[in-house]
Parts: C-alpha cells; sequence; structure tokens
C-alpha cells in the first residue's frame, strides 16, 4: 500500500499507520450500532438494494482520508417504520466519535446514503429460504 491508502503519523520512535479499509471497518460498525438501520448496502443492483452482512462492513462504507482529516460516506438500509432523519443524524454522530476516538483524525464530514427499506416479515422470510436477504 502507498501514502495514499493509508493515515500516516509521525511519532518520536517511528511511524503510524491506519489503512483506509480500518477506518471503513469502524464506520460500518458503528453506522450498524444504530437502532433503526438493518445493514450495510453494497449499492443498488437492478433496482434492488443489496444488504451486507456483518462480513462485509467496509463494502457499504467510503473513505477520503488525509493527513488528519477524513471524510466518510455510508451506504445502508434502514427498517421499515423508523423516523429516517433521526437515525441518519445518530449514524454521523456515532461514526464521527468512534473515528475521532479511535484513530485521532478529524471527521469532516459523515454523508449518509439510504439505499433501501426491509420489513421484518421479508427478512424472517429470507432467514428460513437462506438466501441472501436483498431489499426491494
Amino acid at each position: 500500500m502507498n501514502n495514499m491508502d493509508m493515515d500516516m503519523d509521525m511519532t518520536e520512535i517511528g511511524q503510524v499507520r491506519i489503512a483506509n479499509e480500518v477506518i471503513e471497518i469502524i464506520a460500518g460498525l458503528a453506522a450498524t450500532e444504530v437502532r433503526g438501520v438493518a445493514g450495510m448496502s453494497g449499492g443498488v443492483v437492478g433496482g434492488i438494494a443489496e444488504l451486507l452482512g456483518r462480513k462485509n462492513l467496509s463494502k457499504g462504507v467510503k473513505v477520503e482520508v488525509g493527513q488528519k482529516q477524513c471524510a466518510v460516506d455510508v451506504s445502508i438500509v434502514v427498517e421499515y417504520g423508523v423516523r429516517i432523519p433521526d437515525v441518519a443524524t445518530e449514524i454521523q454522530e456515532n461514526v464521527k466519535k468512534a473515528i475521532e476516538s479511535m484513530t485521532g483524525l478529524e471527521v469532516v464530514e459523515v454523508n449518509v446514503h439510504i439505499l433501501g427499506v426491509t420489513f421484518k416479515n421479508e427478512e424472517k422470510e429470507e432467514e428460513h429460504n437462506q438466501t441472501p436477504t436483498r431489499v426491494r
């Protein structure tokens, strides 16, 4: 990896590097902790938002990292019935807090992209059929 893929900080005894993927995973975990978030979204394929499992948390997150600051884009699927603006605000706060406390980077923006809505009866039906969860 080159320096463009990592945050680099010089200490008295050496360098500390944080890979972009680490920041993406932190953001993904922080986003999924918020009540009302069904999961991360890998994008929209054929008009359907793909709901990713916990193993793919970084796939629904994009980060731009500088020397001291970063910007984050989080793509999620929400549960039906939640108030989306409240969920989005809580995601922004949780992601900012997690990244800043764990990495020391200043988070200048957290953009939340709502790509789908999931319904509880669809989740149960799909779990029973052992098929990947998808949201219309």
